[in-house]
């Protein structure tokens, strides 16, 4: 399909926010486009009916008890700032732009639900800070990102009521929370371990790239990236994307497992894993870390709960990790900087 006289959703909240409740007032709306983040790659538009959008934001509300007042914390370019904005669209309330902490947006609400979306650098900062906010809202959904279980923990012990979610401009955002796909929602995986998603929440296809969309969308299905695995409780359980094994001397290793386990050390406040290339290797698993560790430390600790094959070989200290304006970790800007500073076995 191509609808490229469309234009990607752009401009301010306030702004977009109009454009959503014309669109889902109107009698048969044309479709939006909404670019991807391109953190992995060239963005992608992805092309997004009003039923699907619809099919999502009643989804959510029925999930979390209820309409309520959303506070925008995250781009509303992107689906999940957009999903904030159409939610409040649907259900009929007013939402808070936040230009400050989260405190000042939480005071600025008044609905008798209130709902927040974050990725997990926000949540990570906002607990750092000892925000008590937190608490205020009635649900907390955290995406974008794996999310630390200790970090989890935190933001329960400052009163947040935490949901994480998972999905993609493809599914109209998350569309499974906690590990439970919403109503409407199947989810199961491939011969290969790729997770797969068939529902009302689906996209329409990719903008202009007709034999692109024809193969993620197989039988109904989309198929993503991901790995993952359903479990006898229908539970989903993701253990990375298939872009992030590394192969490394034939060893494949779970890039986001890995680091995963790696932010879990008490003094590390970040990281992410990559594979670097190596004459002898391949590839050899490297760690981007925000944090006052060594090497042999972070070889140690990972070596505990995985195969020591798995540990990092190379360790970079970095004040920060790059981000994308969604707040996702900028990971084609974290190979540059990781490749610049010639990262590689130790």
């Amino acid at each position: 399909m191509s609808v490229s006289s469309l234009r990607p959703v752009a401009g301010a909240p306030e702004d977009i926010l109009g454009l959503l409740r014309e669109w889902d007032a109107a009698d048969a709306p044309e479709p939006l486009v909404v670019e991807t983040s391109g953190s992995t790659g060239v963005p992608k538009r992805v092309v997004l009916s009003r039923a699907a959008m619809r099919a999502s934001a009643d989804a959510t509300h029925a999930r979390l008890g209820g309409p309520g007042q959303w506070l925008l914390a995250i781009p509303p370019t992107y689906v999940a700032g957009l999903q904030v904005l159409f939610r409040s669209v649907r259900a009929g309330t007013e939402p808070v732009v936040l230009r400050g902490d989260l405190a000042g947006g939480l005071a600025q609400m008044s609905g008798s639900r209130r709902y927040v979306s974050l990725v997990p650098t926000q949540l990570h900062r906002a607990v750092e800070g000892g925000c008590d906010a937190l608490g205020g809202f009635d649900t907390v959904l955290v995406g974008g990102a794996s999310l630390d279980p200790a970090l989890r923990e935190r933001a329960v012990a400052l009163g947040a009521t935490i949901v994480t979610t998972y999905g993609m401009s493809e599914t109209c955002g998350g569309c499974v929370y906690d590990g439970v796909p919403l109503d409407g929602v199947e989810v199961a995986t491939t011969d290969d371990g790729l997770v797969r998603i068939r529902g009302p929440v689906l996209f329409d296809g990719y903008d202009g790239q007709p034999g692109l969309t024809a193969e993620v969308m197989q039988d109904g299905w989309f198929v993503t990236r991901d790995l993952g695995r359903v479990g006898g409780d229908g539970r989903v359980h993701l253990s990375g994307r298939v872009d992030d094994v590394i192969n490394t001397g034939g060893v494949k290793v779970p890039a986001g497992e890995v680091a995963l386990e790696i932010r879990l050390h008490p003094r590390v406040s970040s990281a992410e894993v990559v594979g670097m290339p190596d004459e002898e290797w391949g590839e050899v698993v490297v760690a981007a870390v925000v944090g006052d560790v060594t090497l042999e430390e972070l070889r140690d600790w990972v070596a505990a709960e995985y195969p020591r094959s798995y540990a990092p070989r190379s360790v970079v200290h970095l004040d920060a990790l790059p981000l994308l304006p969604n707040g996702k970790v900028d990971r084609l800007a974290l190979r540059a900087r990781l490749g610049a500073r010639g990262a590689g076995r130790q």
